[in-house]
């Protein structure tokens, strides 16, 4: 009997030796945490909108697929904006439309002014020539009637006609003064018509992004699941007054989920990217296999709300 119980105590040294010595050599080439825990993304739903819930789709803590309604809001303040946003655009680009057509008119009529303007230059030539050919025949004229070869009818004559011409050309170059002021009125025209042209495309291209402002907005009154998970946390019912930014609930993404693990500073030495590790589910009993995938930038302490 004392013989048998030297067996018994042996073998039990025996046993805790042999799990001794091979706990001893795993700890030489393992390190081990129980300071771990499951983790997954987790993406507040926020509202991008205010406005009246009309109705909540989804119940606390289950499952959604991506694009699935969550939350509705209340569409009559957000169409009414959209049915505004385009109203002031059809009316910028009316205003455009008169702009590029007054361009159109005014550039015809620099045109036509410019065209009368170059007649009546012409016709100063013109006048002027005739001016000065007047001018020697009542020079001729004159002589001849000194020299008692003209009459005094035909010298009357010949300054009537000198006259003439003097008041021809100095109507013709006071019309080309005042066609060349309208010219270049015109031209100033043309250039208030091209401000007005740049400021209506400036204010069609503003209709336009506040046309596309109202139409977002108008979209987001349905607010969906952003990908498949669970979810929680739900802050929002039907009749609730909705503000912009509000949580509304959490998604949590299930799909993807690791293991943080924190080791102690003297553990990190021979750890590496990439090696093998396993994994204990204390909650299933279920063992996993897995892999180093990253280190932290800093311990879990920095991270927290208070380090």
């Amino acid at each position: 009997m004392k013989n048998k119980r030297i067996y018994i105590i042996g073998a039990v040294l025996l046993v805790i030796a042999v799990f001794g010595v091979r706990s001893y050599i795993m700890a030489q080439h393992h390190e081990t945490t129980d300071n771990a825990q499951l983790d997954g993304r987790i993406t507040p739903v926020r509202s991008s909108v205010a406005g009246y819930v009309l109705e909540v789709r989804f119940i606390d803590n289950t499952h959604v697929a991506k694009g699935d309604t969550l939350v509705i809001i209340d569409n009559v303040d957000y169409k009414a904006k959209v049915l505004q946003a385009e109203a002031a655009l059809e009316n910028a680009r009316a205003q455009l439309g008169m702009a590029q057509a007054g361009s159109t008119t005014v550039g015809f009529n620099a045109s036509a002014m410019q065209f009368n303007s170059q007649a009546v230059k012409n016709n100063i030539a013109a006048s002027g020539s005739r001016l000065r050919k007047a001018q020697k025949e009542l020079e001729r004229i004159q002589k001849m009637f000194n020299d008692g070869a003209a009459t005094q009818q035909q010298l009357e004559a010949a300054k009537a006609e000198e006259e003439t011409a003097q008041a021809q050309s100095e109507m013709a170059q006071k019309q080309y003064e005042v066609s060349s002021t309208q010219a270049s009125g015109a031209k100033s025209q043309i250039n208030v018509q091209a401000s007005q042209i740049a400021l209506s495309e400036a204010l069609v291209k503003q209709r336009e992004a506040e046309v596309r402002l109202a139409q977002s907005q108008h979209n987001n009154i349905v607010m969906t699941a952003p990908y498949d998970g669970i979810i929680s946390k739900k802050s929002w019912e039907e009749g609730h007054d909705g503000q912009i930014g509000q949580p509304i609930c959490s998604a949590v993404d299930n799909s993807r989920l690791w293991v943080t693990a924190n080791f102690k500073e003297t553990q990190f030495e021979n750890l590496r990217i990439g090696e093998k590790a396993t994994v204990t589910v204390d909650a299933y009993g279920l063992v996993l296999n897995g892999t180093v995938e990253s280190f932290g930038g800093a311990t879990g302490a920095k991270f927290s709300l208070l380090p």
